[in-house]
């Protein structure tokens, strides 16, 4: 390990990818301390038993309930992103011919997503800051009141996703989902407060048995780790033998490989758009509160909730099917495959080999989808379980770390690999 992380720091190039990122991160950060004008925020700060407030502080790293200008987090971001994904596959066509047309194409649907970001943020902060207005948290009433807060929250997103755009491009990892590790992880001391709080301050006395407890919670975190990784590492081989074939004057003979299909191609994607969905209907109804339908929202809606917990599996379910399908593409790979004179044995070339691969893709699928959805849940479970309900630390957070954190891993082992080969010739 330590070797691994020597040679990080020998190589300039990765070096400074690294840098970058951390300075970018430590920039973030700095920024979540910049309240936005015109909040009372010790008003706001006294509404912790909120359980959706609780979630959009979770998962902004503590700026929610700071109302800094990062308050929204990347929320708005993952909802557009989520939304052009859907309207990429038949729904728009303009949208599916960008989606084949390569590089191009793929900046025009980024383009439309920053101003659906942009709407998006406008619509949430607006939202936000008139749920406040309503419950008196804002100092001043009045329309520019209500302006200065509205753009302050959507200049903050704005800034957000260009931070998670240049980490991607000119940092290590996927910008977005960096942001979102760096968020969870910081509420870790919070967390230790709050078990404090409950256990050691409020029961002094039975001080063996809190120890216990904090180990038992510390083994129960420990194994659903171990549980993710395993998954998350877990793959599926299908056999692929090339035939012998001629190209010029060249004779390639025939090899045998495989197809590596991970139990969830999906990573950690699909739980991120579910939370970022089940979020949107909070900020609608927030519009709306004298509406029966928008109290049932909010009644029934609210973050560790039966209803909340059933409908955040069934998402993690659907889109988790939805993203393995969009990543992998059997159609493609099938296509790949016979014009490369690739088959799998015992399978026919063409629409039978895309056949199997929806067949396999699907069976390991089922099995990486309920994974999800149950990992999502087990930890509120551990939690309550433990008297511990008023810390939000649920699955979705656990599974955000540990993928985020692989995806890093492996793409920075992936740039190291790249410098260190030095081929034959040399």
């Amino acid at each position: 390990m330590w070797q691994t992380i020597a040679n990080l720091w020998r190589l300039k190039h990765l070096r400074g990818r690294i840098l970058f990122t951390l300075m970018v991160i430590a920039l973030y950060r700095i920024g979540t301390y910049f309240p936005v004008p015109g909040m009372n925020t010790a008003a706001l700060s006294g509404t912790q038993n909120n359980a959706f407030f609780n979630l959009m502080n979770m998962f902004s790293g503590g700026a929610f309930y700071r109302f800094s200008i990062f308050a929204m987090s990347v929320t708005p971001y993952i909802t557009a992103s989520i939304i052009m994904q859907l309207l990429q596959y038949g729904v728009v066509p303009r949208f599916e011919e960008w989606q084949k047309e390569g590089e191009s194409g793929r900046q025009k649907i980024t383009q439309v997503t920053r101003y659906l970001t942009v709407v998006l943020g406008l619509l949430q902060a607006a939202g936000l800051t008139y749920e406040f207005t309503r419950s008196g948290l804002l100092y001043s009433n009045t329309l520019w009141s209500y302006a200065v807060v509205v753009v302050a929250l959507t200049a903050g997103d704005t800034l957000l996703m260009w931070f998670g755009e240049m980490i991607t491009e000119k940092g290590v990892g996927n910008g977005i989902s960096i942001i979102i590790f760096t968020n969870i992880i910081s509420q870790f001391g919070q967390i230790g407060q709050e078990i404090a709080a409950n256990w050691f301050t409020a029961h002094p006395g039975s001080l063996f048995l809190n120890i216990l407890k904090v180990l038992l919670l510390f083994a129960g975190i420990v194994v659903i780790f171990v549980m993710i990784v395993f998954v998350q590492q877990a793959e599926r081989k299908i056999p692929v033998q090339y035939a012998k074939r001629v190209v010029g004057r060249t004779v390639y003979s025939g090899q045998q490989t495989h197809i590596p299909l991970k139990v969830n191609a999906a990573g950690v994607i699909p739980v991120i758009f579910a939370m970022s969905l089940l979020i949107l209907p909070s900020t609608i109804a927030s519009y709306f509160t004298k509406y029966t339908w928008a109290q049932a929202i909010e009644r029934y809606l609210y973050p560790n909730s039966p209803w909340f917990i059933a409908a955040e599996i069934v998402l993690i379910i659907l889109f988790t099917f939805f993203y393995t399908h969009v990543q992998l593409n059997p159609q493609q790979m099938a296509e790949q495959l016979q014009k490369n004179a690739g088959y799998i044995p015992g399978i026919r070339p063409g629409k039978d080999t895309e056949d199997y691969i929806v067949r396999v893709v699907n069976r390991i699928t089922v099995f990486g989808s309920l994974f999800l959805g149950v990992i999502s849940v087990l930890p509120f479970l551990l939690l309550s379980g433990m008297n511990l309900q008023n810390v939000y630390f649920g699955g979705t957070s656990l599974l955000i770390i540990v993928g985020v954190a692989l995806q890093t891993m492996q793409q920075m082992e992936g740039q190291m690999l790249q410098r260190h080969y030095r081929g034959f010739i040399r």
